[in-house]
């Protein structure tokens, strides 16, 4: 009977293998699902939307620059 044992391990481990491989595909499935149920302007990029081109802020006014050593921390 003690050579029935490591068959019936490896028979557990292949099941919680496909069990574990089953969730991960159901959980890419509602993934997709989702990135696919977001809409999107046609030729507008989603990570570009918002963005406004031109000349940026001045880091410094007045001399004094607009953060502070402990918004750094």
């Amino acid at each position: 009977m003690a050579k029935s044992r490591p068959s019936v391990q490896k028979r557990r481990a292949e099941a919680a293998k496909l069990e574990k491989k089953q969730a991960k595909a159901a959980r890419k499935a509602a993934r997709d699902a989702a990135k696919a149920d977001r809409t999107a302007e046609a030729g507008v990029d989603p990570d570009l939307e918002g963005i406004v081109g031109g000349p940026q802020p001045r880091l410094y006014e007045g001399g004094d620059p607009i953060w502070h050593d402990d918004d750094l921390a």
